[in-house]
């Protein structure tokens, strides 16, 4: 192997929009980084539905022409 070709591993702290802190490995060159989701607040592992996208195309659908056509 070649010396000095791979990236500086990093242990950088994370936080997250819901308030959880915790240490996580990078090879970026960052002090900190803040993230949307983690494993604490994810619907996935919570088992919770949480609206993250608000206005997508099938809510746009419904409140143009109502969900009763899609019943029918």
């Amino acid at each position: 192997m070649q010396k000095d070709i791979q990236p500086q591993y990093n242990i950088v702290d994370v936080t997250c929009a819901c308030g959880t802190k915790f240490k996580m490995g990078t090879v970026l060159d960052v002090k900190e980084l803040k993230v949307d989701i983690c494993s604490k607040c994810h619907p996935f592992y919570t088992g919770k539905q949480k609206s993250v996208a608000v206005g997508g195309r099938i809510e746009r659908f419904n409140k143009k022409f109502g969900s009763n056509l899609l019943n029918k």
